[in-house]
């Protein structure tokens, strides 16, 4: 097998030695599907959705995607009171933000069916659902080994000897020194802000998904999500190696307490502990232990590359990917170091599973839009 198909290989391993691995560490072969299930076909494929859309109309040709849009409302004025009832009622339900991430998504899918008719809408989801199963259980082997890791390995060793090295590199700084000048110096509002970029960097994934599927096909979309979950895999090695939490373990940073990473980095403190001492739990959930690489830089490097063609949606999303950097490291989620590491461990994955694919794109307007851009 070609090694950009090593992937599948590794999943298929991580699947087969789960149950005994688990067992070992006596963790439950279980996971709470629930939350998982919601968080990421719910509200992540909602975000996705509304991403795509906006990268769509920035950067896929006019005549494409904006140009008709505009003339299907203008000859029909019921539809812009549709649009706007729909959003009126959701900001009385829910947020203003909520309501627009909501009515985006919903009026992008219903385009997508008329523009496309519906074998249009259904060639769609066909080529971009095996991606979205694939990463997600891809990344329920990470959450299920990331446990088992910290159960039988974590210390507090290779959290220092990061810190030692971001010292090295920072030349006697550290991040607990930037996010204590960042706490001293700037209102709650820029950390809220912070937070938001932060936080906002997963539905990049989804809607990379959407639009490698809608423009090249099924093969391409599991051709990213491979070389996501690859490097997922890197770090899964590398945390086995050096179980690191990250910054926030060794110096508590005092972040606002009102702020969602505060309550994550204490929640997953105390949840590192208690499984280092095999207290029982119920559930293999959401908790993300892995702390180097920084897969909050890698994700987006992989993303820019499968997007780079699209020049106006990578300038868009690289400038958001500076900011998110800054965010990783004033809310003191990652060393220095591990977003190093990201940027190598991306290259890595990128160099083994990306190259040009057989046949040609599902999509018989990609050809264009690639000609064009």
């Amino acid at each position: 097998m070609k090694p950009r198909y090593w992937h599948y290989w590794v999943s298929l391993v991580l699947c087969a030695a789960l149950v005994p691995v688990l067992h070992s560490q006596h963790l439950p072969a279980k996971f709470d599907w629930v939350t998982l299930a919601v968080a990421y076909w719910l509200v992540l494929a909602v975000q996705s959705v509304f991403l795509a859309a906006i990268l769509c109309v920035i950067g896929l040709p006019r005549e494409q995607v904006w140009e008709p849009f505009v003339a299907r409302y203008r000859q029909s004025p019921f539809r812009i009171a549709s649009v706007l009832g729909y959003f009126a009622l959701l900001v009385w339900t829910t947020t203003w933000l909520k309501a627009l991430v909501l009515t985006v998504a919903t009026f992008a899918v219903l385009e997508l069916r008329e523009h496309g008719k519906a074998r249009g809408l259904r060639q769609a989801l066909g080529a971009a659902f095996p991606a979205a199963a694939y990463f997600f259980f891809g990344f329920l082997m990470v959450l299920a080994y990331n446990c088992a890791i910290v159960s039988a390995r974590f210390n507090l060793a290779a959290d220092s000897v990061l810190d030692t090295i971001d010292h090295w590199l920072m030349h006697g700084h550290s991040v607990w020194d930037f996010t204590h000048w960042a706490i001293r110096t700037l209102p709650l509002s820029f950390f809220e802000v912070m937070e938001f970029i932060y936080f906002g960097m997963f539905p990049q994934i989804g809607a990379t998904i959407i639009l490698l599927a809608v423009c090249n096909g099924r093969a391409r979309a599991l051709q990213f999500i491979g070389t996501i979950l690859l490097a997922y895999y890197v770090a899964l090695a590398t945390f086995y190696i050096w179980p690191a939490l990250g910054p926030y373990y060794l110096n508590p940073s005092g972040l606002p307490s009102s702020l969602r990473c505060y309550t994550v980095e204490t929640t997953l403190v105390a949840r590192a502990l208690a499984l280092r001492q095999h207290a029982p739990i119920h559930r293999i959930s959401t908790d993300y232990f892995i702390e180097m690489p920084c897969m909050h830089i890698v994700q987006p490097l992989i993303v820019l590359w499968f997007l780079r063609r699209w020049k106006r949606i990578v300038m868009l999303l690289a400038a958001y990917d500076v900011v998110l950097v800054v965010a990783v490291l004033v809310l003191e989620m990652h060393y220095v170091i591990d977003i190093l590491a990201g940027v190598v461990v991306a290259a890595v994955a990128i160099a083994i599973t990306a190259g040009p694919l057989r046949g040609k794109s599902t999509n018989p307007d990609s050809a264009q839009a690639e000609a064009a851009e």
